[in-house]
C-alpha cells in the first residue's frame, strides 16, 4: 500500500475574482489530489438554463446534492478533494465541513480576503480572456457580493487567511 498524507477535504471562500480558482487548481497538484470545479459542472450540465441568480442557487444546491455521497467516497479512500466551489455562506460552509466529518478527514477552508476592487479588475481581465464558462459584469458581482459572508468561530472551520496578493 502506497504512503500517502491523510486526505483533507480543500474549501474556497472569497468574492468572484477573488483567486478561488487559481488557488484551488495550485492545490489540486497535490499527490492523492482531486479537483472539482462547481462552475465547469455548471456549464455543462445547466448553462442554458442559468440566467439569474435564482437559476444559480436552485442549480448549484442539485449539483452539490448529487455529488455529496461521491464526495464522502473519494475522501473515505484516501484521496484529498479541492472543491471549487464558493464556501461564501455559513449554509455552503456547513455542508462541506459535513461531508469532511462524515469521511471522517480534516478539511481546510481557504479564505481569499481581497478588495472589491482587485476582484473587479481580476474579473474585468478573466471576461476579456474569455476563458471562463461565466461572463460576469460589475453588476453581477455586486449583487453576488450581497450575499457573501466570512466565515466565524462558531462555525468550528480550519482556516487559513490570503490577503490581497492571494
Amino acid at each position: 500500500m502506497k504512503n500517502h498524507p491523510p486526505a483533507v477535504l480543500h474549501l474556497m471562500c472569497g468574492k468572484a475574482g477573488s483567486g478561488k480558482s487559481t488557488l484551488a487548481n495550485s492545490l489540486a497538484q497535490q499527490a492523492d489530489t482531486l479537483l472539482l470545479v462547481e462552475d465547469s459542472w455548471l456549464a455543462t450540465l445547466y448553462e442554458q438554463q442559468m440566467t439569474t441568480l435564482q437559476d444559480y442557487a436552485r442549480y448549484s444546491a442539485r449539483l452539490r446534492q448529487a455529488l455529496s455521497e461521491h464526495i464522502v467516497q473519494l475522501l473515505a479512500n484516501g484521496l484529498s478533494v479541492v472543491l471549487d466551489f464558493p464556501m461564501n455562506t455559513p449554509d455552503r460552509r456547513l455542508w462541506a465541513r459535513q461531508l469532511a466529518d462524515r469521511a471522517g478527514v480534516d478539511h481546510c477552508l481557504h479564505f481569499l480576503e481581497v478588495s472589491d476592487a482587485q476582484c473587479k479588475s481580476r474579473i474585468r481581465i478573466r471576461n476579456e480572456r474569455g476563458d471562463h464558462p461565466f461572463v460576469l459584469t460589475e453588476e453581477a458581482f455586486d449583487l453576488l457580493t450581497q450575499y457573501f459572508v466570512g466565515p466565524s468561530e462558531e462555525e468550528r472551520l480550519t482556516i487559513v487567511r490570503y490577503g490581497d496578493q492571494a
